[in-house]
């Protein structure tokens, strides 16, 4: 993980930071979306996409909360080596004189990569699979849970926001999906739900909600339901 990060001027900068820029960045997708968002909301006080500020005011831990700083594409590195979790953006805020982390997955018809069980199929034996899911399993509360039906990326997201509040000391963890997908993220929505319920608590639309299992500092998640840009949007913020 890198710890130098440099400022950005527009869109085209967050598009260079994608695995594969040409093929990923599309209006209407979710990495364009994403960035259209967070950069228009440099135009409010609070520099948070109204959605996402609605969210946070939501719970009273997260009220009010004003952005710190954010990065686009922040990768948090986990047990068990393999790629690290990728944030569309990784954002540390400040609320009632603390810090918070927040991790925002942005989906736009994607997928929320493969089901814990596929993801474990293919593993060879000298895999450090194993090891990533039980550090998982330990930082989201989750030891003996059954796992094989949740999606991996809720997992890692979620973890990857822990893993930054305490890196930064922060008093509390969010991880936030962020659709524009509208009906195309159903599944994603359905995913999501049983995430929420394997958390101990009720899934949260539009709002946050902190879930039941233990976690070192308290995790909040939420799902929200955005629209995406319009051209003229776009062309302002490129």
């Amino acid at each position: 993980m890198t710890r130098i990060y440099i400022p950005s001027s527009g869109l085209k900068d967050w598009q260079l930071l994608l695995a594969a820029p040409d093929r990923h960045w599309k209006q209407g997708k979710s990495a364009f979306e994403c960035a259209v968002s967070w950069e228009r909301a440099q135009q409010n006080p609070r520099g948070l996409p109204e959605p996402i500020a609605h969210a946070l005011d939501s719970h009273p831990s997260t009220a009010n909360a004003e952005l710190v700083l954010a990065i686009p594409e922040l990768q948090v590195d986990l047990p068990g080596g393999g790629h690290p979790s990728q944030n569309d953006v990784w954002a540390l805020l400040r609320a009632g004189g603390e810090t918070i982390s927040l991790s925002v997955e942005a989906k736009s018809g994607e997928p929320l990569d493969r089901l814990v069980g596929e993801w474990l199929t293919d593993a060879p034996a000298t895999s450090g699979k194993p090891k990533r899911l039980e550090f998982l399993q330990e930082c989201l509360g989750l030891g003996g849970v059954q796992l094989s039906g949740l999606r991996y990326q809720l997992l890692h997201r979620a973890a990857s926001a822990l893993l930054q509040a305490d890196r930064f000391g922060a008093r509390a963890a969010v991880l936030i999906v962020h659709s524009f997908g509208g009906h195309l993220d159903d599944k994603s929505r359905e995913d999501y739900q049983r995430f929420a319920e394997a958390m101990a608590c009720v899934p949260a639309f539009n709002a946050l909600v902190a879930v039941g299992r233990v976690t070192k500092r308290p995790l909040l998640i939420g799902w929200l339901t955005d629209v995406p840009s319009g051209p003229e949007t776009a062309a302002r913020n490129a």
